[in-house]
């Protein structure tokens, strides 16, 4: 592995590589690391990997910083057709089926097991996702019992609004134009609302690369919509994840087609009542945290927000996850 100081700066660094996936195509995708150059101490002995959403990329430096201050190592992973992964000639965001991303995951964890000290056993894993990136971190983590020590999902993707009648019938609307135009896109109505809360470009506090995460998201494909479909379609009939989840989400939900103040401070992509229920589905051992004021990705909100937001992480992982900065 070659790994370079990534676009984040000094304090992060890194490397691309490539997976198969069960179709046997090779796709690129690329491992974040946070490697602070002040305050090292002892070697974390566990360590945190992140999933983004559609259209999106890892970005969020202040989200590295507390799970590294919480003693673990942490990663990010830009999965193929997003961020640093993008390749040209490539649609943004596209995939025909979610378990496509398992060989990256997979091979993700095998390369931060080899991190440590030679003869050392791998550290246990906490997978964490957002949105999409949330729903198939819970997939994932479905299809390989073990191998996660926990999943921390931050407002997932496990449910179309409204009820599971409106995925049911959606998924029927679309599959066949997903099975024969996969690439085809779906015009919908154009929305920047979540961005123009979150972005510094708008009226947000974060700096983003429109390039890796463009204001109005990259386009719509009848095989990427059938993959979520299909994905939520496996929560709902239940996961059985048999590690501790936690899933965090706003407090309440606010969607429309024009602007309202209330997007400052909502969901303004997801019905977060809705996510709140199929969370049930999930597995055995699940804690769900409703943190009013919150945006669509929780650890984007105001600081204030943020603040409540991480201090329920911090007592969670003292409650369920083993180790410094968890149990002890």
């Amino acid at each position: 592995m070659e790994w370079q100081t990534d676009i984040l700066g000094e304090d992060f660094a890194s490397c691309a590589f490539q997976a198969a996936g069960p179709d046997g195509v090779e796709r690129t995708a690329t491992l974040i690391r946070h490697v602070p150059s002040a305050g090292a101490g002892p070697a974390p002995q566990q360590a945190v990997l992140f999933l983004h959403g559609w259209s999106d990329y890892f970005f969020n430096e202040e989200l590295a910083e507390f799970w590294t201050g919480h003693g673990f190592s942490f990663f990010a992973l830009d999965m193929h057709n997003h961020g640093r992964s993008l390749q040209s000639g490539t649609h943004g965001g596209y995939v025909a089926d979610l378990a496509d991303y398992d060989a990256e995951i997979t091979a993700a964890m095998e390369i931060i097991g080899s991190l440590g000290p030679k003869g050392s056993p791998p550290p246990p894993v906490t997978l964490m996702g957002h949105s999409t990136g949330g729903l198939v971190a819970a997939l994932w983590a479905g299809r390989h019992p073990g191998r996660a020590a926990a999943l921390v999902l931050d407002s997932p993707w496990l449910e179309m609004h409204g009820s599971p009648a409106v995925r049911r019938a959606a998924r029927t609307m679309v599959e066949p134009l997903a099975r024969f135009r996969p690439e085809s896109v779906i015009r919908l109505p154009e929305r920047a609302f979540y961005w123009r809360s979150i972005s510094s470009a708008a009226e947000g506090e974060w700096v983003l690369d429109d390039n890796y995460r463009p204001p109005l998201a990259f386009p719509v494909r009848a095989g990427w919509l059938s993959a979520v479909l299909a994905g939520q379609s496996q929560v709902a009939r239940g996961l059985d994840i048999d590690v501790p989840i936690l899933v965090m989400i706003s407090g309440a939900s606010a969607n429309g087609m024009f602007w309202k103040e209330s997007m400052r401070r909502t969901d303004a992509v997801l019905d977060v009542n809705t996510i709140a229920l199929r969370a049930l589905s999930l597995g055995r051992t699940v804690t769900l945290e409703r943190i009013d004021g919150a945006l669509h990705d929780v650890f984007l909100s105001a600081p204030r927000v943020r603040a409540d937001a991480y201090a329920r992480l911090e007592r969670w992982l003292r409650s369920y996850v083993p180790g410094p900065g968890g149990k002890q």
